[in-house]
């Protein structure tokens, strides 16, 4: 079993009920819905019902996370041509409805500078500013290709000062509530605040859908202590990240980020490209499963497939591929690497809960333990325990459904559906032998088991045991 949790996308490869479920079968822990895309509201529940249908099915909880678009800029033909072929050297004009590529939102250009770059499509294509006008920019081409309607276009290095949260995002986190969604993914994070606006629509709602800040904007960068703090996740968006900043500083910063959340005990997530060659190839490139793994051995909460799953030829095997690679790496993966992010005043000075973790971790790395089971009401005990990075596997035993499925997203976390029990004995005596049934312990094993007494209360963690399997 990987510890490492996969995100696959849902696209128009894999929409229907058979590939649904072989997907959860493969290792999807999370099922991801890009709502840069526009979604008709009764196949958007019909694709959520499915996903939900399959997963209680197999009894292996799946996430879903709602992806919002942000103030993404894309090309909008406006029923013109879907594609518009482009010559090398070619003067275009890009901006409003007038232009030759028409984009998706009004935008003034004062702050562009003739000189600077224009990229659309993940940088695939390239333009040279020629002159500045108000709503609109003079643009040279760098080469040849071809332009897509909506795809994204960015512009390096300038703040265009439109606002994170769109009219569109507003709806879309309102329809995730009515849906009962597991996360949100925040795309074009600049600041901290930028949660603030998506906090008050969801506490009008009472609703406490975790919000993931998405990493791919320079001034992130420069506020990322902040963004760490104040959200509940993040995830590296390599596609925009790797457009505004130079692609050689990419590695670097990915670390950076990734190291950031583990020293503030975040989740995090690393998305684009990871298997690009498998949405047309059965095998993917030897770069990329080395790409996976560095991402692994950094210790990475999750890693994400996008058009692999949506448009691929092959999502399947994509996630299969994916599986394989966290299972090898997951085997050789040494506790101490992630120790340094554990500070010792920082486990003097924390509560309760997390110093029962830190002792379940260290007496799990030094015994012999097949598993730890967390008896979790809230999946705040189960998300702790995971924050250090045991060698065991962590079975989070809860009552809720929907504690258990955002439970599917965090690193080693095997969340597991039970009943409820009034009685302490009864109720380890009855999650032991739940654990035998679903063949994750057997007799021998040794088993750390971690809950709160009196149970029932959430937030009561207070009792460790070294249990032994009869």
């Amino acid at each position: 079993m990987k510890k490492t949790k996969i995100i696959a996308t849902i696209g128009p490869s894999c929409t229907n009920q058979n590939k649904i479920k072989n997907m959860i079968i493969e290792g999807m822990n999370v099922a991801r819905i890009n709502m840069s895309h526009q979604y008709d509201l009764d196949d958007l529940k019909s694709v959520i019902k499915t996903i939900r249908d399959q997963s209680r099915l197999l009894d292996l909880p799946v996430a879903i996370l709602f992806d919002l678009c942000g103030p993404k800029i894309r090309v909008d033909f406006q029923g013109r041509d879907e594609v518009m072929h482009i010559k090398k050297d070619e003067v275009l004009t890009v901006g409003n409805s007038r232009s030759d590529i028409p984009i998706n939102m009004p935008i003034k250009f004062g702050e562009i500078q003739p000189g600077a770059y224009v990229k659309i499509d993940d940088g695939t294509l390239s333009f040279i500013v020629e002159s500045v006008q108000k709503t609109s920019l003079s643009i040279r081409s760098v080469s040849k290709g071809k332009i897509i309607n909506g795809k994204g276009i960015n512009f390096p290095g300038v703040d265009l000062n439109v606002s994170t949260v769109t009219v569109k995002d507003i709806k879309d986190i309102r329809t995730a509530i009515s849906l009962d969604i597991d996360w949100l993914a925040m795309s074009f994070v600049r600041s901290s605040d930028d949660i603030l606006k998506v906090k008050e629509i969801l506490d009008s709602k009472d609703s406490s859908i975790p919000v993931i800040a998405k990493i791919e904007k320079p001034e992130a960068l420069d506020n990322l202590n902040n963004i760490v703090k104040s959200f509940d996740g993040i995830l590296v968006a390599r596609g925009d990240l790797g457009v505004e900043m130079p692609l050689s500083k990419l590695p670097l910063l990915q670390k950076q980020i990734v190291n950031k959340c583990l020293q503030h005990k975040k989740p995090v997530i690393i998305a684009t490209q990871m298997l690009e060659s498998m949405i047309i190839s059965p095998n993917p490139t030897r770069a990329e499963v080395n790409d996976i793994a560095n991402a692994i051995y950094d210790g990475v909460d999750a890693v994400m497939l996008s058009a692999e799953t949506a448009i691929g030829k092959y999502p399947l095997e994509s996630i299969k591929m994916m599986c394989s690679i966290a299972q090898e790496i997951e085997h050789d993966l040494d506790p101490l690497n992630f120790s340094r992010y554990i500070p010792k005043d920082t486990v003097r000075k924390s509560d309760r809960r997390s110093s029962i973790c830190h002792a379940a971790m260290n007496i799990s790395n030094d015994l012999d333990i097949k598993g730890i089971a967390v008896m979790t009401e809230s999946g705040s005990t189960a998300i702790k325990m995971a924050q250090y990075r045991p060698n065991s596997h962590i079975y989070a035993l809860c009552p809720y459904p929907d504690i258990c499925r955002k439970l599917a997203l965090i690193w080693g976390i095997i969340p597991i559906l039970v009943e409820k029990y009034t009685s302490t004995d009864e109720m380890i005596s009855n999650y032991i032998s739940l654990l035998k049934d679903k063949e994750y312990i057997e007799q021998g094993d040794k088993v750390i088991i971690t809950a709160g007494v009196p149970i029932g209360i959430s937030g009561t963690t207070n009792m460790i045991k070294v249990h032994v399997v009869d």
